[in-house]
């Protein structure tokens, strides 16, 4: 009896559609039609949110966006100054030495923003990677994540693109897929497709991307994510844990 009990308890799925082997998902092909089925790896699409370390991670990432161009002169960079304003005594007004203090309009300034500061970050290779798998298992349990089994356009033209934006858009979840908002949907392929690319590229709402860049701050910037060829897809992901 406790075997038969400890295998139930194995193949019990959990809430977000995930069981022992893997989180199971739909494969659909670019006319908006259910094309296969997939189990995919908990490892990946199946890891249990952590609001702290997307937060930490994602920050950092921004963080190391920054160019640290901002810069501003101190008393010593500023032009001018190199005369005493009046002398020392008797004009009534307040004593001066430069005209470079910073109290002085066109002086130097004060804790002012400077070019060698350093606002970079580091994240761990690890910290990286389970936030990126974490935000995706979150899309994915929202029902904002989307698997094509490919996308094969005849030539290099918008209509093409916008034939299969429709298509998709009536499968569930993704009926506003053709927003025109440039955060809607990222779609990540895996290789180089310039006929994909420049098809999409008048398309205002979609980011054509590669499947092996994608990082955690990508993926919480766009509403929905669309993964091309996802067999090769999952095999990208799981390399970045080696």
């Amino acid at each position: 009896m406790k075997k038969e009990t400890e295998t139930k308890k194995n193949t019990t799925k959990s809430p977000n559609g995930a069981n022992a082997s893997g989180v199971e998902t739909i494969i659909y092909n670019q006319k908006g039609t259910q094309a296969d089925k997939m189990t995919l790896p908990k490892s990946v699409f199946g890891v249990k949110w952590n609001a702290d370390l997307v937060h930490q991670v994602a920050l950092a990432m921004q963080a190391n966006k920054r160019s640290g161009t901002a810069h501003t002169k101190d008393r010593s960079e500023v032009s001018g100054g190199g005369k005493k304003p009046w002398k020392q005594k008797g004009t009534g007004r307040a004593r001066h030495g430069s005209s470079r203090s910073p109290i002085w309009v066109g002086g130097g300034v004060t804790f002012g923003p400077r070019a060698e500061k350093d606002y970079s970050q580091k994240i761990n290779k690890k910290m990286r990677t389970k936030a990126l798998f974490t935000v995706l298992s979150k899309k994915l349990s929202d029902g904002k994540v989307l698997f094509l089994d490919t996308i094969s356009l005849p030539k290099m033209q918008t209509k093409g693109a916008v034939e299969v934006v429709d298509a998709l858009s009536k499968i569930e979840n993704f009926s506003k897929i053709s927003s025109k908002k440039k955060t809607n949907a990222l779609v990540a392929l895996t290789s180089a497709d310039k006929v994909v690319e420049k098809s999409f590229a008048n398309l205002p709402g979609f980011t054509i991307g590669l499947a092996k860049d994608m990082n955690a701050l990508d993926a919480m910037s766009f509403n929905h994510i669309i993964f091309v060829n996802p067999k090769e897809v999952v095999s990208t992901l799981e390399a970045k844990t080696k």
